[in-house]
């Protein structure tokens, strides 16, 4: 079932609202926290996770891989939530310069894949250089290859969001579709 990026959050405020209305005792009720773990992996855990900070944000967006390994149902190029305006943008205009051929993102670049199986999360490590940045280093194995990337993360409104990707020996996702769609 999909659930609207926009319901996300009113969904969580319906949560809260009950829970405030209960007759159970404060220390009985759930913080947010355990109700986005709660969530089985997809969008609705990554969009409720990305409200409450940038590791949770990360950590859900690999628990789509590493559960049944089919990683994110895709959007349409340029709308994905998960992403930044930015990146979004690029990859929109990415998508629309292709006109029809192979796009140059024509993988996953949270995975760096165009298929997962068996993907584990190794290690996430989250350096905040700001209330509204933030850089994930993460370590990841996928169909027996071990992979360490840098995901580049801006909170935006309310939410964390992907705004580039950084892989060791290439350079950052946002300069390779600007040198493609420029």
């Amino acid at each position: 079932m999909r659930v609207p990026f926009s319901a996300v959050p009113f969904a969580l405020a319906a949560l809260a609202g009950l829970a405030a209305c209960s007759d159970h005792q404060p220390e009985q009720i759930r913080p947010a926290a355990e109700l986005v773990a709660a969530l089985p992996p997809g969008r609705p855990a990554i969009y409720a996770a990305a409200l409450e900070g940038p590791e949770p944000f990360v950590r859900a967006l690999y628990a789509v891989y590493a559960g049944d390994g089919r990683g994110l149902e895709p959007l349409p190029p340029g709308r994905d939530p998960i992403y930044g305006r930015t990146l979004n943008a690029m990859i929109g205009a990415d998508f629309r310069k292709a006109d029809g051929e192979a796009p140059f993102l024509n993988h996953d670049p949270i995975c760096g894949c165009q298929d997962s199986g068996g993907l584990v999360l190794e290690s996430v490590v989250v350096t905040e250089s700001g209330a509204t940045t933030a850089e994930a280093a993460v370590v990841f194995s996928n169909l027996g290859e071990t992979h360490r990337q840098t995901l580049k993360l801006m909170k935006e409104g309310q939410s964390w969001r992907v705004v580039d990707v950084l892989v060791p020996g290439q350079p950052p996702l946002t300069e390779q579709l600007l040198k493609v769609i420029d």
